[in-house]
């Protein structure tokens, strides 16, 4: 399948959609004002130890600490031999202001820092450099036991075995040249001495190593052979990564394409709606069916419909066909939102077997294009598909949005006949607390409103029970849970 990457640039950020037969499947946003650490190389202090969670912070320099797991220390992993499953405790490994080289594995989410390893790996276009490791690994991606193996000789033949560190040959690799291979080898060797000699003279916490910038990531790690053009909206960034390709990735270069239209790219091509649509918690469906989904920190849940889908058959040919078409819908979505985690759908009840595997397969057959893992544990005693998406950074929602501050994330606003009960609860605590001459209530229009019509009568006999004169006022800029009580 054919397919292009649309690159639009400003100073604030950068945004890479991928077009698959003019549709969009993938969305890829880096502010400049919070960058993804992922594959960076830090100089860290250990700043506690937890044994009960056998895992440890480290201060590297960032807003909060990052989380190390001793499952994570490579030097515990190989203390017993390769494939050993116990290291010691992590208490006797790291303590309180220890200095250690570590590694970004995942990007700060939520409310967690970024997760660590001190394996380091380095990433090129076509290998994956490991300073501490000793085999040559190939990509699960290259099948063939003759193939791997050839390839596995191949590095084997170019790399000197005097020297250390070790391999992981990516996809890409299977159609480069020695000479190409050599100098991947070159620039990762480069890069990793390079990390050693700040290292020596860094004083903790202190960045070491950056990896690329999004638009150099999707270079070197997203554009494939089906890739026909990648479209860049900016003029300077162009030259730049015309420049980074055809000094790292010369095969690329030819598809990078200057966009000069006037109409912004993103509205060309349709983009800017579909971020709309992918921040939205309905998603419709050809058929007249729809989505619902919702988000929380643990699990996202999907709710397929057949809203006004009647068929032309029968009742189960019109759930069939909508849970077929929901099923190629949700994997898309899933890319676009990038929702990780654990992932529960509700399909339409199918009686029928048949259909409950048709559906099964087709999901599965478009989650097969994502470039993220994903398990699929099919259907469960309740008739829901239980799925789980490896997290490997913010969801599209968390990165574009914020909760709600009027309610609070929730989704929802207590009604302003809730509000007028508490705010009377609340008139008569102060009243048993507070002697004061009146009471004037601050709140909402809607809220005043109500005070002032279907609950004066309420509001006068409280007035009546604790003596007072009680007032209300309207406050424009008051959300319609917002209220306060002043003593006058």
């Amino acid at each position: 399948m054919s397919e292009e990457f649309l690159v639009n640039f400003t100073p604030q950020e950068t945004r890479v959609a991928l077009m698959q037969n003019g549709v969009v499947q993938e969305l890829h946003i880096e502010r400049t004002a919070s960058h993804g650490i992922v594959g960076n190389v830090y100089f860290g202090r250990v700043v506690r130890v937890l044994p009960g969670m056998q895992s440890a912070f480290i201060d590297v320099g960032l807003e909060r600490t990052a989380f190390l797991h001793v499952a994570d220390i490579w030097e515990e992993r190989h203390a017993n031999g390769p494939g050993s499953d116990s290291p010691r405790p992590i208490e006797k490994v790291l303590s309180e202001g220890q200095n250690l080289l570590v590694q970004v594995l995942k990007d700060p989410l939520g409310s967690k820092g970024a997760r660590l390893t001190t394996q380091m790996s380095i990433a090129g276009r076509l290998l994956v450099y490991l300073p501490q490791e000793r085999h040559i690994g190939i990509s699960q991606r290259i099948e063939g036991e003759a193939e791997r193996e050839q390839l596995r000789q191949r590095i084997l033949s170019l790399v000197p075995a005097d020297e250390p560190g070790g391999f992981i040959v990516r996809t890409m690799a299977e159609c480069a040249s020695d000479a190409e291979l050599c100098a991947d080898i070159a620039y990762l060797r480069r890069i990793w001495a390079d990390i050693k000699n700040r290292a020596k003279s860094a004083r903790p916490p202190a960045l070491l190593h950056h990896d690329l910038t999004l638009a150099q990531r999707l270079l070197r790690d997203l554009v494939t052979p089906e890739t026909t053009r990648v479209a860049i909206d900016s003029r300077e960034n162009f030259q730049r990564l015309l420049s980074f390709a055809r000094e790292y990735m010369p095969q690329v270069a030819d598809r990078l394409d200057h966009y000069t239209g006037e109409r912004p790219l993103f509205d060309l091509y349709g983009v800017e709606e579909e971020i709309q649509k992918a921040l939205a918690r309905r998603v419709g469906l050809k058929s007249g069916g729809y989505l619902i989904f919702d988000q929380t920190e643990a699990m996202t849940t999907i709710d397929v419909n057949t809203g006004g889908f009647v068929g032309l058959k029968n009742f189960d040919d019109t759930i069939f066909k909508t849970n077929l078409e929901a099923a190629l819908t949700i994997a898309r979505q899933l890319r676009l939102r990038n929702l990780g985690g654990i992932i529960i759908v509700d399909f339409i009840d199918m009686e029928n077997q048949e259909h409950r595997d048709a559906v099964l397969g087709e999901l599965n057959k478009a989650l097969a294009r994502d470039r993220t893992r994903i398990s699929v544990n099919g259907f469960t005693g309740l008739g829901l598909v239980e799925m789980t998406r490896k997290r490997t950074r913010e969801s599209l929602a968390h990165v574009l949005c914020e909760s709600c501050p009027t309610c609070s994330g929730r989704g929802e606003v207590k009604t302003a006949r809730t509000i007028c009960y508490e705010i009377l609860r609340e008139l008569l605590r102060e009243a048993r607390q507070f002697d004061a001459r009146e009471y004037r209530v601050l709140a909402s229009r809607s809220v005043t409103d109500r005070f002032l019509d279907e609950e004066s009568q309420a509001l006068a006999m409280l007035s009546d029970f604790i003596g007072k004169t009680i007032s209300v006022q309207a406050e424009s800029g008051y959300t319609q849970e917002q209220y306060d009580i002043v003593l006058m």
